[in-house]
């Protein structure tokens, strides 16, 4: 009985726990649900405030943006007011401008065509002027002129005499000095010696033993040796000398070394002739082709043709009235480059032109033409630069001076020409350039008396007094050298000298 009553004790005592629990979670949940629901209510009071206040902030910010866009608009509404006006009011100066500008054009037009109608009457008036001075004075206009212009001259001519003397003695001083110092500079910075290189064409020999070897057996050797050599071989009376004669300076020179070998040796018979004439012509082209580019690099001018430094080889064994070619032109070269850095010209340009302006001295004896074009189409075969032919092509006149170094050129050219010693002439020659100085001054109207003296450096003119004034002598002097310069040619310059001498003679009886 115990046991069940306790049993069912504590199934009661399970029921009503049971049914405890449940109302305690009942009640819990009851509570937690009402605070819950406060706290939903009191988040949305707190987010209807918030709301309420950015609602109230964004309206303030919306209203400061509208009063600053309405500011702006008036702003720039009063800038295009301002703006408007400024133009209408320039609208008006303009038109008013353009009105004042045509009533002015007009005016100048009105003013224009009076003027050209004034310029008629003028010139219709001065030419019946001139008519009537004309009929006064049975004289035309140009023959008034020229006895208004004689008058003019013979009252003034010793004060204009005065003026042309003083202007002549100043701009000749004062271009003298500039020329003299540039030209001092150049050849004092030169400083070297120069000598003339004559050519030789003769050999000496031992004995007449050695000249009847050199002949042969009925000429034979002889006849091999000109063969050979392309020159004539000239024996005269002289004793110890024969002489080698061709047109062709180079074939002289292999001629020359080649009859000095065979000598040397003993041995002349026709082989070998052949046989030394063949090593020194070989001998020959090795010492042109190092003597051009000896010269090239002496002169600082690179980047030439190899054939082109073997012409300019060649004209080692080239002169000129004396003077050996390739060392007046390599001069030439030195003399224009000193020149071209006193002149602010380029120095490369006018070394090149010079050292190759008589390169077609060259090949003269075999091409037809001047040395001069035929020195350009030489440098034009070979590429060389068109400044470098323009340099070296006038150098002697043939073409006009086309660049500053071409001048440079010309007058680095006198000087190593004209320099004292530096060439020589044949007396045929020197006597006939003094004959044809003498006979072109003569022609001109009052000379009483022409001498070249001087060596022909100098010309002095003589004149008639009483034909020819002061004031003429001064266009005399200048018609006489301009007519030498275009007809006569010659190294260096030529004084033209006028002497006008009045004398009076009377006798006391």
């Amino acid at each position: 009985m115990s046991f069940k009553f306790i049993f069912i004790l504590l199934a009661i005592s399970g029921a009503a726990g049971i049914a405890l629990g449940y109302v305690l979670r009942w009640l819990i949940a009851l509570g937690q649900r009402g605070s819950l629901e406060l706290d939903i209510k009191q988040q949305i009071l707190e987010t209807k405030e918030r709301a309420a206040r950015i609602i109230t902030a964004a309206e303030a910010r919306t209203d400061v943006i509208e009063q600053n866009r309405l500011k702006s608009i008036g702003e720039h509404e009063e800038k295009l007011n301002t703006t408007e006006e400024r133009l209408t009011k320039k609208e008006a100066f303009l038109d008013e401008r353009e009105h004042n500008i045509a009533e002015e054009s007009e005016s100048v037009r009105h003013r224009e065509h009076e003027a050209v109608r004034l310029a008629r009457e003028s010139k219709s008036l001065i030419e019946e002027r001139r008519g009537e001075l004309a009929r006064i004075a049975h004289l035309s206009q140009s023959a008034a002129r020229d006895q208004l212009i004689q008058n003019m001259e013979q009252l003034y001519e010793e004060t204009l005499l005065a003026r042309l003397q003083k202007l002549e003695m100043h701009g000749k001083e004062r271009f003298e000095n500039a020329a003299r110092n540039i030209l001092a500079t150049s050849i004092q910075r030169l400083g070297s010696a120069v000598n003339a290189e004559i050519m030789s064409l003769s050999v000496s020999i031992p004995s007449e033993e050695e000249k009847g070897k050199i002949i042969g057996k009925e000429g034979r050797n002889i006849k091999a040796f000109e063969r050979a050599t392309g020159v004539d071989v000239i024996i005269d009376d002289a004793p110890d000398r024969i002489t080698l004669s061709s047109f062709d300076p180079l074939r002289r020179h292999i001629a020359k070394i080649a009859l000095e070998e065979l000598i040397a040796d003993g041995r002349i018979q026709p082989a070998k002739i052949e046989m030394v004439v063949e090593r020194t012509k070989k001998e020959a082209a090795v010492t042109i082709r190092k003597k051009g580019e000896e010269a090239a690099y002496e002169v600082g001018v690179v980047g030439l043709d190899p054939k082109l430094i073997a012409l300019l080889g060649r004209l080692s064994f080239r002169t000129s009235y004396g003077q050996n070619v390739l060392r007046h032109s390599i001069e030439m070269a030195h003399i224009a480059g000193m020149l071209a850095e006193e002149l602010g010209a380029s120095p490369t340009i006018a070394r090149a032109g010079a050292l190759l302006h008589d390169i077609g001295k060259a090949v003269d004896h075999e091409v037809q033409g001047t040395h001069v074009e035929i020195g350009r189409r030489i440098l034009e075969k070979f590429g060389v630069d068109k400044k470098i032919i323009q340099a070296m092509q006038s150098h002697h006149d043939e073409y006009p001076y086309e660049t500053l170094e071409s001048i440079i050129v010309q007058v680095a050219d006198s000087i190593s020409a004209g320099r004292p010693g530096a060439r020589r002439d044949t007396i045929e020659r020197y006597l006939e350039r003094l004959k044809e100085l003498e006979h072109l001054a003569s022609n001109f109207p009052g000379v009483e008396k022409v001498y070249a003296v001087q060596a022909g450096r100098e010309i002095r003119v003589f004149v008639n007094p009483g034909k020819v004034s002061d004031l003429a002598m001064h266009h005399m002097a200048r018609d006489i050298a301009n007519q030498i310069q275009e007809e006569l040619k010659y190294p260096g310059e030529i004084k033209v000298n006028i002497i006008r001498e009045n004398r009076v003679v009377e006798f006391a009886r």
